[in-house]
């Protein structure tokens, strides 16, 4: 599993865990509709660390909290280059 699908799960545990519409959480966070899609569907390949602030953000957490999940402890998690 790449660091970018592993965003995306965690995106969708929160928006499932907090209630939230993909929607609003794009509201909250600022990232546009479009690049919200390609980081869900997968198309996005570059996920950056300032995005994931963003996320964090959107959902009202901080980055560490975001961060605070056994999918990014995983050892088969790979980086894209």
């Amino acid at each position: 599993m790449t660091v970018n699908d592993a965003v995306a799960r965690r995106v969708s545990a929160l928006l499932k865990e907090k209630g939230m519409s993909q929607y609003r959480l794009e509201q909250e966070s600022g990232i546009q509709h479009g690049s919200m899609q390609c980081i869900m569907n997968g198309r996005n390949k570059t996920v950056t660390l300032s995005t994931v602030i963003l996320l964090a953000k959107g959902f009202h957490i901080s980055l560490v909290e975001f961060l605070n999940d056994d999918i990014f402890t995983s050892v088969d998690l790979e980086a894209e280059q």
